[in-house]
């Protein structure tokens, strides 16, 4: 299914409101003047408020996306949809992109 393509500038919430940003974009490609955003980035957390460790196993802190385009690559390396599905550390929970460009689709 086609989806919009990541970028620096898109808004992604851990599931507890933590602002993640893409650590490693890929500043060769641009998409609305904003980098790109390969599989391999991984993603910082800040702002997470689930519990320390006392209380829970959080907060969040960093993450990683696992599956991406499959049609669609930058320097060789598969880009992130707003569908793709991330894995935050130490939580185990998803990433989620609530404002993302929509002129450029990928499968």
């Amino acid at each position: 299914m086609p989806g919009p393509l990541l970028h620096l500038g898109a808004t992604i919430a851990c599931s507890h409101a933590g602002q993640a940003s893409p650590t490693s974009p890929d500043p060769r490609v641009l998409v609305g003047g904003q980098p790109v955003v390969p599989l391999a980035s991984m993603y910082s957390i800040v702002g997470c408020t689930f519990p320390p460790p006392n209380a829970a196993n959080g907060p969040c802190v960093t993450a990683q996306y696992v599956s991406s385009a499959t049609r669609v690559a930058a320097s060789g390396v598969p880009l992130l949809l707003m569908d793709s599905q991330a894995v935050c550390a130490p939580t185990g929970t998803p990433l989620v992109p609530t404002v993302v460009q929509t002129r450029v689709l990928g499968t």
